[in-house]
Order: C-alpha cells, then sequence, then structure tokens
C-alpha cells in the first residue's frame, strides 16, 4: 500500500525529534529538557555607591526589549548615594515593570538611594537581616579655614550673588547659604518621600511617618509595607520566573565582563577607594540618598 506524503513527513519529524532527545539524555544525563523550553531571567547588580544612571538605564533599556528575557532581577548591595542619578534610574525601573516584572532582590544593605531605585519593581525581597530605608537626604561641606589658617593659606573669593560659592572649604556656610542649601534638602526629601509612597501605593502621610533617614531591618521593612517578600536570591529567582510564566528551568543571566576579572576588580576597587575617600571628606558633589552619610563619624 503506498503512503501518504504528509504521513510519511510527521513520522520523519516524530523520528528526528525522538533521536534528538534521546542523544541528549545519553550525552548529559543530568540534563532536565524542559531548561529547554524556559526563559532566561536577567540579573542587574547596583554595588557600592551609585555615582551615575546612564550605564545602569541602557542595559535595563535593552534587557526591556529583549523579548528572550521574561524577567529581570536587580541585585542591590549598595549604601545609596548620588539623589539624582536614584532618581533617574527609578524612572526607568519603573518604566520596565510595566512591560515585564521586575524583581528588587536585596543583599546586606539596600538603603537611601539603592532603596529608592528598588521602590517601583513589581516585587522586592528581602533577608530579615538586610538594613534597608534611611529615606532621607544628606549634603556634606566641609569648613577648612581654621585648618588653612594654621598653614598661613588665604584664599580671596570674588562672586556676584550672595549665595554663589555656598559649600566652599575655605569659609564656613553663612546662615543665608545654611537656609538655602535647608531648603534645596528638604525639597529632595520630599520628592523621595512622594516617589516611594506612589511606587509602592502607601499614602505620603504613611512613608513621611518613617522617612528619618534611619534604617530598618528586612524583616521591619516587610511590616511597614517597604518590602514585600522575606527571602534571599535564590528566592527572587523562584519569583522572577513564576511572575515571568516560565515553566522550565529558567536560565539566569548576568551582565557579560568585557575586561579580564583581575584588571576590572583593581581598576572598580581603586575608582569605589577614590570616591569613598571624597566622600568621607565632604567633597562628593551633589544631593546624596546615602547611607551611611559619613563612616568616618560612625
Amino acid at each position: 500500500m503506498k503512503k501518504h506524503p504528509l504521513a510519511l513527513a510527521i513520522g520523519v519529524c516524530a523520528l528526528i525529534v525522538a533521536v534528538f532527545g534521546g542523544a541528549l539524555l545519553v550525552i548529559k544525563p543530568g540534563f532536565r529538557p524542559t531548561a529547554i523550553f524556559g526563559g532566561k531571567i536577567a540579573v542587574l547588580p547596583v554595588y557600592g555607591i551609585i555615582h551615575q544612571s546612564r550605564p545602569f538605564n541602557e542595559e535595563l533599556n535593552r534587557l526591556r526589549r529583549d523579548s528572550s528575557v521574561k524577567a529581570i532581577i536587580i541585585r542591590a548591595d549598595s549604601g545609596g548615594g548620588s539623589a539624582a542619578a536614584s532618581q533617574e534610574i527609578y524612572r526607568e525601573v519603573a518604566r520596565t515593570a510595566k512591560v515585564k516584572p521586575v524583581i528588587g532582590s536585596m543583599g546586606s544593605v539596600a538603603a537611601s538611594g539603592a532603596y529608592y531605585l528598588l521602590a517601583p519593581c513589581t516585587k522586592i525581597v528581602a533577608s530579615p537581616a538586610t538594613l534597608t530605608g534611611s529615606i532621607g537626604v544628606i549634603i556634606n561641606v566641609p569648613d577648612a579655614q581654621k585648618l588653612l589658617e594654621k598653614l598661613g593659606v588665604r584664599i580671596d573669593t570674588v562672586r556676584a550673588g550672595d549665595l554663589k560659592g555656598a559649600g566652599m572649604a575655605t569659609r564656613p556656610l553663612s546662615p543665608a547659604e545654611r537656609a538655602n542649601l535647608q531648603e534645596l534638602i528638604d525639597q529632595t526629601h520630599r520628592q523621595f518621600i512622594a516617589d516611594v509612597a506612589r511606587a509602592r501605593r502607601m499614602k505620603y502621610e504613611q512613608v513621611a511617618a518613617i522617612a528619618n533617614g534611619g534604617v530598618f531591618s528586612g524583616a521591619k521593612a516587610k511590616q511597614l509595607g517597604l518590602v514585600d517578600v522575606m527571602g534571599n536570591f535564590e528566592d527572587a529567582v523562584m519569583l522572577a520566573a513564576r511572575l515571568g510564566g516560565i515553566k522550565g528551568e529558567p536560565t539566569v543571566v548576568w551582565p557579560e565582563k568585557k575586561t579580564s576579572w583581575l584588571a576590572g576588580l583593581l581598576r572598580s576597587e581603586l575608582r569605589l577607594f577614590l570616591k569613598e575617600l571624597a566622600g568621607q571628606t565632604g567633597a562628593t558633589p551633589g544631593l546624596q540618598y546615602r547611607w551611611p552619610a559619613s563612616p568616618l563619624k560612625q
């Protein structure tokens, strides 16, 4: 009896699939076939002091457009940093969370600016002992006038505008300059509170009541509504897979290393050391969503 061409084609395809699957099991006995049909979860780390937003946002935008990435985890272990950079990342995280799940995963510390940028995540996961919160603003203004006098150094400043030159290390702040900076800090603090309230679907007054710059444990933060789930990074991965609709084993993808690990580590540590040193001496420019504010005084 003559076989129908369509039936023959179907039979051949079935045979190919069976042979392929069997070969995989022979080559790698521990292989789980469901992994082929899973999906990718991309991880974006936020470590150390937050100084800029562009590299992070560029990668986040790329992942948002990548249809193979079903969910994103932002792994934060940071005490915050630049207020403006934290705000810029916050906006991109909020945009991305409307497209696909974004899970915030807190390490040992995810405070101040680091908490700010995690606030609009779909869900936030923290360990009970994680340090988070620190909803406040600070700016360091060094005063080296007495030191300069001892060294016999005098600096004359010519300026136009009573507030021009506020924060120069050569002299202390005037009452008017201090009031101006305080107004700026209060305004930025209100922005912090409003954005957290919006992202976490809380009332402004609720956030304002706990926005005194103090830190909370992860367990306390969950009670206050700042965190959703108690767990570690693996729990964040499982949550991301579920919310991303991944049925099989997810593939967790970290950013690619474009330089040798040793060279990258040395450069990263040197930059971190120099910026940290600048921060401790009050030389870090701009408003800071940061905890601790000045470790030298701890």
